[in-house]
């Protein structure tokens, strides 16, 4: 499936706004990956600006925050991702570029704790609880002996990940 096969598995997550979940699974997929995963994160309507609330938990939770940004997925032609995760429903009903069809499409439907309204433990405990969803399925993702399966193999072991 890929062209070379050592070279570390490159992921784009996926997100309307690129403001929380897909940077919350970026920042995790790099730092559980620990250089066999690249992980980009971008949207089709990027905000802007990163939610402070994302960047404080993952912080609080011991993940690096260096160098995150919201951006649009425009930035993302040149890197040909080997799989593409939209993290939001929004995302997963939009009409991707037409590059994104060289990689492995998979949606991991996550809810949004930026929208979460409510005290401070409130908050952090739906941060957390997406953040643990998150690394559950980098951890499962990270076991798979990726590069022994065909493109139509590895993309059925992928949305198994998010079933189990």
């Amino acid at each position: 499936m890929r062209e070379n096969p050592d070279s570390p598995l490159s992921i784009l997550f996926i997100c309307t706004h690129n403001r929380c979940r897909s940077i919350l699974s970026e920042a995790i997929s790099n730092q559980l990956g620990e250089g066999r995963l690249v992980a980009y994160s971008a949207g089709s309507q990027p905000a802007g600006q990163v939610h402070p609330l994302t960047i404080k938990y993952l912080e609080e939770k011991g993940y690096s925050t260096k160098g995150l940004r919201s951006q649009s997925w425009d930035e993302f032609e040149s890197v040909k991702p080997d799989i593409i995760v939209t993290v939001c429903d929004n995302a997963a009903n939009e009409v991707c570029p037409v590059w994104f069809d060289k990689g492995i499409k998979l949606h991991w439907g996550l809810p949004d704790p930026s929208k979460l309204e409510g005290d401070e433990e409130t908050q952090r405990s739906a941060f957390f609880s997406v953040i643990n969803t998150i690394e559950k399925r980098c951890r499962q993702l990270l076991s798979l002996e990726i590069n022994r399966f065909d493109k139509v193999e590895l993309s059925r072991k992928l949305a198994q990940l998010v079933s189990e």
